[in-house]
């Protein structure tokens, strides 16, 4: 018997992860025989691909690469295995035959309203696949096999037949003299060290060099079942055919559109018996170089290009009618570029946007599209600039950094690191407007999505392409350890390979800055000093600060049209574009009665910027708060002090007008402990806090002290824009 139960739609549903690129619009249960089986639904479109379950070592957040990108374009409906996620972990082995994960499918359609689906399966999901595909044709418009367990591969396969034979299975449960290699696929070391058998399994899986990330996923989801569940999955009945011949003759049955994707570099299934399955239902192969057993996962996206390929294919009426409309741009003749800036603070746009005025300049019929999400659009809007409509379906890159801090602590590594999710659903967003824009030019200031990506696969690039930086090199924080300082230099060698692979993807890449703005660090063991490589690697223009402090020479005409007076002591307080820095504020704040004891004269501002409401902070008498304020160089060149956090925008723009100021970098932000401490440092600019010992009264007693102060800071480059305009407009 089958029953459903649906959850309400829940675009923020408590997620078992934080930093997913799309949640779910809708999610529930089916369930059979006393067993649930947990669903979730993305998207409305047409047609709805069904991404299966895999082996019960895993759920469905392996599909993490694919389902906001497909999703985008098509509904999207994953379920967890019976064992693992949210789904029951019932302990009799007959429960987890591959007919049962099949009639799971077909439950989860039924309660999804779902007649027909694309079906892609990775790995053990082949079996369930290729069972749904010949049993119950008429749901199943096309079938993906990824790394698909399908073993008739004379040696390779054997092991796998060997498993499906029951007369066989003592030795699987027979326990190992010695437990290494293929012999820890064994019941009695699961039951004895199942975190071994995982790591192992794990790093076989994601063989390709640099696959950090991957490995740390896939064993935090195995380690959400146990050895017992494994073992009943792995001993169940299995309706999967236990000879090389029946295995044949169940694909042979298979008569929908099928793509078979394999990595030739895989070694927990034969590329070999892929190209079998390819050749059984007379479908295409793709073979992934690098891509292992989960290219989906390691390389997503050839696999995601594929699989819409696949799908629209599929998808396309009686008629002939294409599932989309292929209509192209039509160019008008004018250049045209797009421009990808970070929105991890605001910095980025205000450069970008005097950078685009020079480049303008230069090229005056240049049409500039903005792809951008808040709160970059926000600066952008204000100056009149043209954001791409698809910028709207941007993955949050501010609101995942926000939820990885802490009190003035953000660990940017770590959290850069888990917001892989968003990097690749943003980066197939830029695919998606690359191709069908027609654009001349492509910049990336500091879009590292574009970059890893377009370096991981150089055949998708289809225009000059430029990059611009004003850090080099992942450093580890002192309390990380060895592992944190093995994934930094991990990070670093694969940029380093990348750039040394294929020279040709950058037809431009410039750093913000001077070569004695760089660190003296290397990027690793056995890897080059920063400053070297980043010189032999870069163009440098100086820094960008977006306006010419020339225009501030007479800051009592400057003070009169902000309204301030010439007697009042001016205290701007800001954090930045982010939410990270309340905390600091309400430091700020605290201190502000203590501060005002000792300057009578001190106007105190605090700008909450676009992503903190004003009204979450405390108020005090005499003190203003102010929301996001444009152009707020203005007022930094106006003040007689500023108190900031450690980001390298606000912090120049104060070193650039000559304007005394407190920084307190985030703890374990190594940009702002190391790269943007180094540069002030450089320019002799600010004074360093420490947001730890900084009470209320130090604060008071520090504005006290800086408040008006003279200072002596190197100049900071005025050109900087132009020249990056100049180099970016011999592209053009």
């Amino acid at each position: 018997m089958t029953t459903a139960t649906t959850a309400a739609p829940c675009p923020l549903a408590a997620a078992r992860e934080q930093s997913r690129a799309r949640y779910p619009d809708e999610q529930g249960f089916v369930e059979r025989d006393g067993v649930r089986v947990f669903w979730e639904r993305y998207g409305d479109g047409d047609p709805t691909v069904l991404l299966l379950p895999t082996w019960t070592l895993v759920h469905s957040r392996v599909w993490k690469a694919q389902i906001a990108y497909l999703a985008r374009h098509f509904r999207v409906v994953t379920f967890d295995p019976r064992g693992n996620g949210r789904s029951d972990r019932p302990a009799d082995a007959s429960l987890y035959a591959e007919a049962e994960f099949a009639a799971d499918a077909v439950a989860v359609m039924d309660a999804t309203g779902t007649e027909r689906a694309v079906i892609v399966a990775f790995s053990r999901g082949a079996q369930r696949a290729l069972l749904l595909a010949a049993e119950h044709p008429e749901r199943v418009l096309a079938a993906a096999f990824i790394g698909p367990w399908f073993p008739v591969s004379p040696l390779r396969g054997l092991r796998w037949r060997i498993m499906a034979q029951r007369r066989l299975r003592k030795l699987f449960e027979r326990r190992p003299l010695l437990a290494r290699s293929w012999l820890k696929f064994n019941a009695a070391h699961w039951r004895r060290d199942y975190s071994d058998f995982v790591e192992w399994f794990i790093r076989r899986m994601f063989n390709t060099p640099h696959s950090t990330k991957q490995i740390e996923d896939a064993i935090g989801w195995a380690l959400e079942t146990d050895a017992e569940t494994l073992i009943a999955s792995a001993v169940a009945d299995g309706a999967a055919p236990a000879t090389r011949r029946d295995q044949l003759a169940l694909a042979r049955r298979v008569r929908c559109p099928v793509l078979v994707i394999s990595g030739p570099n895989d070694k927990l299934t034969s590329h070999a018996d892929a190209k079998a399955l390819a050749e059984a239902v007379e479908g295409q192969l793709l073979s992934v170089a690098g891509g292992a057993h989960a290219p989906h996962a390691r390389k997503p996206v050839p696999v995601n290009l594929a699989l819409r390929e696949l799908i629209e294919h599929a998808a396309d009426s009686p008629d002939g009618r294409p599932a989309r409309d292929p209509t192209a741009h039509r160019s008008d003749g004018r250049p045209r570029a797009l421009y990808i800036s970070s929105p991890i603070g605001l910095g980025h746009a205000q450069r970008d946007v005097a950078i685009a005025r020079e480049l303008r300049a230069l090229v005056p019929d240049l049409q500039i599209d903005w792809l951008a999400q808040h709160p970059v659009t926000r600066v952008l809007q204000d100056e009149g600039e043209r954001i791409h409509p698809a910028s709207a379906h941007l993955a949050n890159e501010s609101r995942h950094i926000e939820s990885e801090s802490a009190e003035h602590d953000l660990h940017c590594f770590q959290a850069w690191r888990r917001m892989d999710e968003i990097l690749i659903a943003n980066f197939m967003l830029f695919h998606d407007v690359a191709r069908d824009g027609g654009y001349n030019l492509w910049i990336a200031d500091e879009g590292w999505e574009i970059d890893y990506y377009l370096h991981e696969h150089p055949n998708e690039k289809r225009a000059n392409y430029a990059w611009l930086t004003d850090f080099v090199g992942w450093l580890p924080m002192p309390d990380g350890g060895s592992h944190e300082a093995f994934l930094t230099a991990d990070y670093n060698g694969e940029m380093v390979g990348h750039i040394a692979r294929h020279p040709e993807v950058r037809d431009r890449a410039l750093f913000v800055g001077n070569p004695e703005d760089i660190v003296g660090d290397r990027l690793g063991p056995q890897l080059p000093l920063i400053r070297d490589w980043t010189e032999r690697n870069f163009d440098f223009v100086g820094y960008v600060s977006g306006f010419d402090p020339a225009q501030f020479r007479d800051r009592s005409a400057l003070r009169a049209e902000l309204g301030y007076a010439d007697e009042e002591q001016v205290c701007i307080v800001t954090v930045g574009g982010s939410g990270v820095g309340g905390h600091l504020l309400r430091r700020v704040i605290e201190a502000f009665p203590g501060a005002k004891e000792r300057v009578p004269e001190l106007r105190m501002i605090v700008v909450a910027g676009p992503r903190i409401d004003p009204d979450s902070l405390p108020h005090a008498d005499g003190l203003e708060i102010r929301p996001y304020v444009h152009n707020l160089y203005r007022h930094l060149a106006a003040c007689d002090l500023g108190v900031v956090q450690g980001g390298l925008t606000t912090a120049m723009e104060l070193a650039a007008n000559k304007r005394p100021f407190l920084f307190f970098p985030l703890r374990h932000h190594f940009e702002q402990n190391y790269h943007v401490a180094h540069r002030l440092d450089r320019y002799g600019a600010g004074r360093k806090m420490d947001f730890d010992t900084a009470t209320p009264e130090v604060i008071a007693d520090a504005i006290a002290g800086e408040i008006g102060r003279e200072v002596d800071y190197r100049d900071v480059e005025r050109d900087g824009a132009r020249h990056a305009a100049a180099r970016l407009a011999e592209m053009i």
